[in-house]
């Protein structure tokens, strides 16, 4: 499984373009914080989203695969004075969490699993920690951004501090892609480094996510797309999910 490593760094840096603040809108519209409702963000990344949560009075926790992201989000929450605990774990792997009110996956987290029955581990083990009446949202890449737009590279980017250069390539499995990406960061006027990252991420039709989420004993499921209240059509990029237990 791909999970961030030097790229943690940058991370932040090439982000700012994500609507962190339409996502909070988007869960705080469906699960309001009242009384501090136990949420748990996994695949937390930096905990950009995560102190956001916080900041609405959510009881925040959060999850990742990453050790080197957890690290940039425990340095954030000491900064920012917020007491959010960070556990690594893979999220098909969840375990020692219960009576949760929310559960969140945000920006494509889901699609780092590399098969089914990983996808299907995390929706029981999420519905198994959340309590009765439950909240997740997650959202993942459509099949038209995995087998068109990410297969139109190569992708550049230069800012002057950094510069990568990012392959892809289709995977062996349908609707899927091997993403290898070479960064160039500054580290003095006169030198930059030099690491390379390898990810691989996978997606799955509307349809076959929906019956998993049912399989494991979700419902009420609401789909939208690319942070409207609109429903997916062909070229939507990404897809978010609404469910209940």
């Amino acid at each position: 499984m791909s999970s961030y490593q030097r790229f943690a760094e940058v991370y932040d840096t090439l982000m700012t373009d994500i609507p962190y603040d339409q996502y909070v809108d988007w869960v705080v519209k469906h699960a309001p914080s009242t009384t501090a409702p136990k949420l748990l963000d996994v695949g937390c990344g930096t905990g950009i989203m995560a102190a956001k949560f916080a900041r609405q009075g959510y009881t925040v926790s959060g999850v990742d695969l990453s050790e080197e992201m957890l690290a940039i989000a425990s340095e954030r929450f000491m900064k920012e004075q917020l007491a959010i605990p960070l556990f690594c774990q893979s999220m098909d792997e969840l375990d020692g969490f219960s009576d949760l009110n929310v559960v969140t996956i945000p920006i494509d987290s889901l699609n780092y699993l590399e098969d089914e029955e990983a996808v299907v581990a995390t929706f029981e083990r999420i519905y198994a920690a959340l309590c009765d009446g439950g909240h997740l949202f997650f959202d993942v890449h459509s099949l038209f951004k995995m087998d068109a737009i990410f297969l139109d590279g190569p992708f550049t980017y230069d800012d002057g501090e950094i510069t990568y250069i990012w392959d892809t390539e289709a995977g062996e499995a349908q609707h899927s892609v091997h993403h290898d990406m070479t960064f160039y960061v500054q580290a003095n006027e006169q030198l930059f480094e030099r690491f390379e990252e390898y990810h691989y991420q996978r997606t799955f039709p509307v349809e076959q996510y929906v019956k998993w989420l049912s399989d494991a004993g979700f419902s009420d499921v609401s789909i939208t797309a690319d942070y409207s209240e609109e429903a997916p059509d062909a070229e939507s990029e990404r897809i978010f999910f609404h469910a209940v237990k």
